[in-house]
Formats: structure tokens, C-alpha cells, sequence
């Protein structure tokens, strides 16, 4: 029996629950299908020895100092919020030193989950490299790092790099990797496994929520919802979305009516909102920047727009929002 390959998980501020339990998941699995030990893993914080979690639990954690680069291996962020804002200045130089580490030796794989690909081309991980990244950031990320290729695919899989957009997408980029490394046989069975009907390809587009793109019945409809839902930073004039997905602007109307019961302007501006008040309880952001990153050109402008659809403030949405109770759990221990 060889030695088990290596899975650093980094765990990041804000981390999703569910990314961390499919990605043990998918691992613990592999070794079961083996029936050996083909993957080890060990999960790690930028933060010291726990990190804390978007539902507010502390988990457990080594230490990034205790990781060292052994014979090969995956190295993978897993982050569901904005984590460059939320990493202190001493976490955010520990983690670029060791990306750097790690990023320059040709036995590792460096990856991301979420909106970790952002962290990987802030460090310099991903010059010439595709990356896919969470929708809800994709236009955010591409325009900060105007020189890097952002994708709206479920996962990217490039030489030794790999990266998943939001939720289960990492669940399918994994599986690949795995394909890749022990044949799709073996990929197609993990996935049965996980109780999955079938492996999604990294060129399926990441599913946008049904509060953000409601089911519809129009291919123009649903392409109009993906530009809004892609250009929340800077909002499409009604003519521009008309004339990319081939429609005039009263066409476009009487769709939005027919399937929505609404107009496009309105549409727009509640997506904009509902993606303004998911940044305001999930991320550090300051009022004014949540305003600019959701489209609004001012402070006050937003301020009033979002009292008149909420009924309170961005401030007192703030106010409002709570983090539960803290608790605790060991999850540093190997997957044998």
C-alpha cells in the first residue's frame, strides 16, 4: 500500500458548511471505492488554530504553519465570502506565503472553491490560468483583474490548477480530478456513491437561485436574466440587454410581463437590492461599498432605495443581523 496522497483543506472566513462536508465527502469516498487509504486529509486556518464558518460554528483547525510540502498533493481554498476583505493583514501574508510555496512546486495542485479563485489571482496563482468562480462575483472579479479569464462554468480544470464556482460545483470538479487521476471507471463509481445520477461537466453554467432567474419559458427571457444577473456592479441600460439577446426594447418588456409580471427595470433593481442585503449580512463591506458593488452611484441613493423597497435601512439591515452562538468541533483528524 503506497502512501496516501495529501488534501490540505483551507478553510477560509466564511466558509460554507456544506463545501467542506461534500469535499470530505467525495475523498472519504474515493478511499472506500479503493478500499485503502488514497487520500489524507488535514484542513487548516489562515487565523490561528480554529476558523470560523457563514453560519457563525468554529471549527476546529491546524495552524497554517504546521503545513509543509511533502511528496504531492491538492492544496484547496475553500471560501464562500469575500475573504481577502475578512483576512487580517498578518492571515492574509501567511496565506500568500504559502500559496506562493506551494503554487511553485510542480508536485502540488493548488484549487479553489467559491470565491477562492479571487485569493488565488490576488496571490499571482492563476497568470495564464482559466479560472471559474462564484456567479455572484464573476463580473466583480473579472473587472478587478481585468488580465485573468474568470469563467461562468460549474469548474475549471487547468494543468494544476482547478477551481468550482458556488455549492455542489465542487463536488463535479473534484470527481473529474479524480477521473483524471484514476480513470473515469473509477470517477463514474464515487459518483454513484455520493448517490449522484450523473458527473456535470465544467462547461454547464453555474445555476443562478430562483431568487435571482426565476424558471422561464423564453431562451431571450433567460438570457436577459443571466446579463442582469452578471452586471449588477454596473447595470445594462433596457436597450443594450434588448439588442445583445435579439430582441427590441418592447418585446423585451412584453416578455418580462408575460412570464415575470413585472418590467426589466424593476426586475433589475430588485436583483440588485436582494444581492445588496445578502452582502450586507455576509460580508464586512462598508455600506457606501456594498452600494457601488450592487450599482447604485451613491451612498444616499441607495440608502433611500433600499428603505423604500425593505422598509428599514441598509444600516439597520446590518443592525438586525446577528451571528449565532459559537460553538466548537474537533475536524482536524485524517480520513482513513
Amino acid at each position: 500500500m503506497g502512501t496516501p496522497c495529501s488534501i490540505a483543506l483551507i478553510l477560509l472566513p466564511g466558509f460554507s458548511l456544506f463545501t467542506l462536508g461534500a469535499v470530505r465527502s467525495v475523498f472519504a469516498l474515493a478511499n472506500e471505492v479503493e478500499g485503502e487509504p488514497l487520500y489524507r486529509l488535514r484542513q487548516y486556518s489562515a487565523e490561528g488554530d480554529s476558523a470560523s464558518t457563514l453560519c457563525g460554528l468554529t471549527l476546529a483547525a491546524e495552524p497554517l504553519e504546521q503545513l509543509h510540502a511533502e511528496q504531492g498533493g491538492l492544496l484547496l481554498l475553500i471560501a464562500d465570502e469575500r475573504s481577502d476583505e475578512r483576512l487580517g493583514v498578518a492571515a492574509n501574508h501567511r496565506l500568500a506565503q504559502l500559496l506562493q510555496r506551494f503554487g511553485q512546486d510542480s508536485g502540488w495542485t493548488v484549487g479553489a472553491s467559491g470565491t477562492g479563485a479571487q485569493l488565488l489571482a490576488q496571490h499571482g496563482l492563476l497568470d495564464g490560468y482559466r479560472a471559474a468562480i462564484d456567479w455572484q462575483i464573476q463580473a466583480e472579479a473579472a473587472k478587478r483583474y481585468p488580465d485573468h479569464v474568470f469563467t461562468t462554468g460549474l469548474f475549471e480544470i487547468d494543468r494544476n490548477r482547478i477551481s468550482a464556482g458556488a455549492g455542489a460545483a465542487v463536488t463535479d470538479m473534484l470527481l473529474h480530478w479524480l477521473g483524471k487521476r484514476h480513470g473515469s471507471i473509477f470517477a463514474a463509481e464515487v459518483a454513484v456513491a455520493l448517490g449522484l445520477e450523473r458527473m456535470r461537466g465544467g462547461d454547464e453554467r453555474q445555476p443562478v437561485p430562483a431568487s435571482s432567474q426565476p424558471a422561464v419559458g423564453s431562451a431571450r427571457l433567460k438570457d436577459a436574466l443571466e446579463l442582469m444577473a452578471a452586471n449588477l456592479a454596473e447595470p445594462l441600460p433596457a436597450e443594450d440587454i434588448a439588442q445583445l439577446v435579439g430582441v427590441s426594447r418592447r418585446q423585451l418588456e412584453r416578455l418580462f410581463r408575460q412570464h415575470l409580471d413585472t418590467l426589466p427595470s424593476r426586475y433589475y433593481l430588485e436583483l440588485r437590492l436582494k444581492h445588496a442585503r445578502r452582502q450586507l449580512k455576509q460580508t464586512t463591506l462598508s455600506i457606501l461599498q456594498v452600494g457601488l458593488v450592487c450599482g447604485f452611484t451613491s451612498g444616499s441613493h441607495f440608502s433611500t432605495t433600499y428603505r423604500n423597497y425593505f422598509g428599514y435601512t441598509p444600516r439597520e439591515e446590518r443592525a438586525r443581523h446577528t451571528m449565532p452562538l459559537v460553538e466548537t468541533d474537533n475536524a482536524g483528524e485524517d480520513i482513513e
